[in-house]
């Protein structure tokens, strides 16, 4: 889990001093339309929209911006639109795997766009299956280390269904079966414990080391290429980046 935790810590400060609001709520929406549309808009009985809905509040998004996607997805507010989930699955230099998902009304459009990317970076789009047989669906919960009670947050944690629990960094990451995290979740958060982000993801089998500034210079700066197209909603990789580079890059 080392890596993948403080990787997405780092991305989601970036992401709020970046304060681009407007696109992180259109892709949050996006995904709730999506899974609205396939299994309902209950979030008692969606498990992934549930997971969606404590997502879009953890950015602040408005509750009639929610209420709004929910609608779209079930149908009492039909937009015309109409997205489709698609995988991509790739290589960056050094063999660094990558998932790339993306929600489209347009897949001729996505897979031009997406495929560019990869191109101009120099890196290799890959047969599906290739990088996904190695990574697993999880829920991920990353809490802050000061002022908690790591014994009790521990027991807490698998008490209601956790599946690891481990101190990265300023954080301690707790990991979970997607059907477990919001109770997981839910049981974190009413104990009053500092959540600084926590999402259902993709979490690989094994990290691929980057050891060197350069090459993760250039991985940082090709997955917020792919993360800038409309259509992409999530990158995940299997790259474990070094602290004292990421510090040194976060700074950049």
């Amino acid at each position: 889990m080392a890596g993948h935790s403080k990787w997405a810590n780092i991305k989601h400060k970036k992401g709020a001093a970046d304060a681009k609001r407007g696109k992180v709520f259109s892709k949050i929406a996006k995904e709730i339309m999506v899974s609205a549309r396939v299994s309902g808009g209950d979030p008692a009985q969606n498990i992934t929209l549930r997971a969606l809905i404590q997502k879009a509040r953890g950015v602040n998004m408005p509750a009639d911006n929610i209420e709004r996607a929910i609608k779209k997805g079930t149908g009492e507010l039909d937009d015309g639109s109409s997205f489709e989930e698609i995988f991509y699955e790739g290589y960056a230099a050094g063999g660094v795997g990558l998932l790339v998902q993306v929600l489209t009304d347009n897949k001729n459009r996505s897979a031009s766009e997406v495929r560019h990317c990869f191109t101009k970076s120099n890196n290799n789009l890959a047969a599906q299956g290739a990088v996904s047989r190695s990574f697993h669906r999880k829920g991920l919960i990353n809490v802050n280390v000061e002022g908690t009670d790591e014994e009790a947050l521990m027991e807490l944690a698998l008490e209601k269904g956790a599946e690891d629990f481990v101190q990265d960094g300023d954080y301690f990451a707790i990991t979970t079966e997607p059907s477990d995290y919001p109770v997981v979740l839910d049981a974190v958060t009413e104990a009053g414990y500092s959540v600084d982000n926590s999402d259902l993801t993709f979490l690989p089998d094994a990290f691929f080391p980057v050891a060197e500034q350069g090459p993760a210079a250039s991985l940082i700066k090709f997955i917020d290429a792919l993360e800038e197209l409309d259509d992409v909603q999530n990158v995940f990789h299997n790259a474990e980046i070094e602290d004292a580079i990421l510090e040194a890059l976060s700074e950049e």
